[in-house]
């Protein structure tokens, strides 16, 4: 089955995020600021603001600039937003969590609930990792003598387990 198609979600965050933007101004947030967790090139994104445009999930938006076909702008339109919430407002799961930065990077205000329902549901999820890992850890490492004889998958265990327990930490500290 392919995956499902990721970067309208993204287009639509940032144009609800933004308002206006060109592809350019796009790929400059890419380059500056979603790289830290996704990528994305100039022939994936054009085609695809072309498709979202077709689907009318956003719009040509009508300034000076198009008209000469210099620039052209985008701006979402309302079969995007109710598209961006209802991704946003999908569960998190072991399959699609590592979407979780993405969503949180698309949501602007503090109060908006969506966040809280992520940040609980990612919550969850990362705690029962911590539960996981440490019985995996356990049952491998029990002793000095199971930890010498594989102690290079006692050493990424380990940082497995710790950083999941700083992930859940830092997860409660945001959690109103």
């Amino acid at each position: 089955m392919p995956r499902p198609r990721v970067l309208p979600y993204i287009i639509l965050g940032l144009l609800n995020k933004n308002g206006m933007m060109s592809g350019k101004d796009m790929i400059s947030e890419f380059k500056t600021d979603i790289s830290e967790f996704w990528t994305v090139s100039h022939s994936q994104l054009y085609p695809e603001l072309q498709r979202m445009v077709d689907e009318d999930q956003i719009k040509v938006a009508e300034t000076a600039e198009v008209k000469d076909r210099k620039v052209i702008n985008y701006v979402i339109e309302t079969k995007g937003r109710a598209s961006l919430q209802k991704w946003l407002a999908e569960p998190i799961t072991l399959k699609n969590d590592d979407l979780t930065s993405l969503k949180l990077y698309c949501i602007s205000d503090q109060h908006a609930a969506i966040l809280q329902q992520i940040l609980k549901q990612e919550l969850a999820l990362h705690e029962q990792k911590v539960v996981h890992l440490k019985q995996r850890e356990s049952s491998l490492f029990a002793d000095d003598t199971a930890i010498e004889a594989g102690y290079g998958h006692y050493l990424i265990l380990s940082r497995a387990v710790e950083r999941e327990e700083a992930y859940v930490e830092w997860l409660q500290s945001k959690i109103k």
